[in-house]
């Protein structure tokens, strides 16, 4: 089951709602037949069991007990926030067992529990959240390498405040009464990103394929630090089609053919300009090197032309 985009539910229905933390993982569904085995299956259905050898001692924690849970594979930065960056250093490692034992000692993954969808050979797919996550939370699964994260029912705003100051990626918004419904992107599983603003200089820009040829199709940004202009990645959404056209009219007028960033951005077709247009975006996070993740242009910054 899947989340759709979307706002915050307003005060007036919150506590029909409970608010979990949004994880920045692998989407798995963990498989525990009861026999001390399990199996962990990737959203495409493939098996990635081998790539995360701490997740097999689960099945202890379970003992003779049967279940499917769905769940989020994470790896941990300093300040037990999931990092992205992180993770991809264990994913893909599915044909190479003995590698994935090294990294686990490196990079140690982490389950985090949000669902149950069968238990004792009863499906659990047609019961409403809450009775759901009672019965995970009954289920007691805390362990070395694996946890099941509380939930909040109500105080939504409250819960999306802790979430932007502790530099989380955001909530998921859960109806009380909700079925699960697998392959679904269902509207009563809502998630609410938290978008950073950040103040970038236009460096650059590729242009447009199909309807928007002609139109730059991303533009390359980048931050100022000691006076020089670092890359900080490339922005592709957020502007309506006259906000592209009068972008492009500025950035031909703005055309160089020397790249203004420290280090030549590794973009094909990359098209230079000089350093003088400022935009804000919206971004996600940042990953190690600083580069911007899932930013979306927000506005020109006319007062801020450098």
């Amino acid at each position: 089951m899947l989340a759709t985009p979307g706002p915050l539910p307003s005060a007036g229905v919150e506590d029909r709602w409970a608010f979990e933390v949004k994880q920045d993982g692998q989407r798995a569904m963990v498989y525990l037949p009861g026999d001390g085995t399990v199996v962990l299956r990737a959203r495409s259905g493939t098996d990635i069991t081998t790539a995360y050898p701490e997740l097999p001692p689960l099945a202890d924690a379970l003992g003779s007990r049967s279940a499917v849970l769905d769940g989020e594979i994470v790896a941990l930065d300093d300040q037990g926030r999931s990092d992205f960056e992180r993770l991809q250093q264990r994913m893909g490692l599915v044909s190479a067992p003995a590698k994935a034992a090294r990294m686990a000692a490196r990079v140690p993954a982490h389950l985090m529990l949000f669902d149950v969808v069968h238990l004792d050979g009863r499906l659990l797919t047609g019961l409403p959240y809450a009775e759901r996550r009672e019965l995970l939370e009954e289920l007691g699964l805390t362990g070395p390498a694996w946890s099941t994260p509380a939930a909040i029912t109500g105080h939504g705003a409250e819960a999306w405040k802790m979430a932007e100051d502790a530099g989380l990626e955001g909530l998921i918004a859960k109806r009380l009464t909700s079925r699960y419904e697998p392959g679904v992107r269902s509207k009563t599983w809502v998630k609410i990103k938290v978008h950073r603003l950040a103040d970038v200089v236009i460096g650059g820009w590729v242009a447009g394929h199909g309807r928007l040829a002609g139109l730059p199709g991303a533009v390359l940004v980048g931050e100022r630090h000691a006076g020089l202009l670092r890359y900080a990645g490339s922005v592709g959404t957020g502007w309506s089609r006259t906000e592209r056209t009068r972008l492009a009219e500025l950035l031909q007028a703005a055309a160089t053919d020397t790249c203004p960033f420290t280090r030549i951005p590794p973009v094909a077709g990359a098209r230079w300009v000089l350093p003088r247009l400022v935009g804000e975006v919206r971004y996600t996070s940042r990953t190690r090197a600083g580069r911007l993740r899932h930013p979306s242009w927000h506005r020109l910054r006319p007062d801020l032309l450098t």
